[in-house]
């Protein structure tokens, strides 16, 4: 595992590197794409809908014609994140490893819709400073009651009987978000509805155009 020392270590060898400019205007993109760059950053309880929620917005944003990409914890952590735990630095980590790979998807004009529990304020703060203009932090917000009720992969059931350790909303906190941009109420909203009203606030925001 890396440790935050060692973390810091790897940080300073890219002291001297210099980016290289693109040849491609934003512009030119964004002509090509037909939409703007930006992150959806979705962040709730563990079963809150992110997923769910994550993969039908995709699908309805590609059959617009906009290119679109779903980033969620578990193709980090099978690839890039692999390396790291659930201790409060390895969730620091992760967070700021998955905003830097989001960044990306953003200044090559994709819409990513980044789905993790990020139960930190500060960690979800510190991936909006990175994207100012272009970061929209959507709150999948259902109270633990329901989130428990589904629990789709029985981990709830695991973390009660304390054979998960560090599991948000049970052994360890989730900060939930103070001034999100959207805000999902999955306990009273279908899929369907949550998606309709993530592609208003698109059309809104003129990140995407209104047919």
């Amino acid at each position: 595992m890396v440790t935050p020392a060692r973390r810091e270590k790897n940080h300073s060898k890219s002291a001297n590197i210099t980016a290289t400019a693109s040849k491609i205007p934003l512009e030119r993109r964004e002509r090509r794409s037909g939409h703007r760059g930006c992150i959806l950053w979705f962040t709730g309880l563990p079963a809150a809908g992110k997923s769910s929620i994550a993969n039908e917005l995709e699908a309805a944003l590609f059959a617009r014609g906009c290119q679109t990409f779903v980033l969620d914890g578990d193709r980090m952590r099978h690839g890039l994140c692999r390396d790291l735990g659930f201790s409060p630095d390895d969730r620091q980590e992760n967070i700021r490893r998955a905003g830097e790979v989001a960044a990306l998807f953003a200044q090559a004009r994709f819409i990513c819709i980044a789905s993790f529990i990020s139960p930190y304020r500060a960690d979800r703060s510190l991936v909006r400073g990175m994207n100012a203009g272009n970061f929209f932090e959507v709150f999948v917000n259902a109270p633990l009651s329901v989130c428990e009720a589904r629990d789709p992969k029985g981990l709830y059931v695991k973390a009660r009987e304390n054979k998960i350790r560090n599991f948000t909303g049970i052994s360890a906190p989730y900060e939930p978000p103070m001034n999100p941009e959207i805000e999902l109420r999955t306990d009273k909203l279908s899929v369907a509805e949550s998606v309709e009203k993530i592609l208003r606030q698109l059309k809104k925001r003129r990140v995407v155009k209104s047919r």
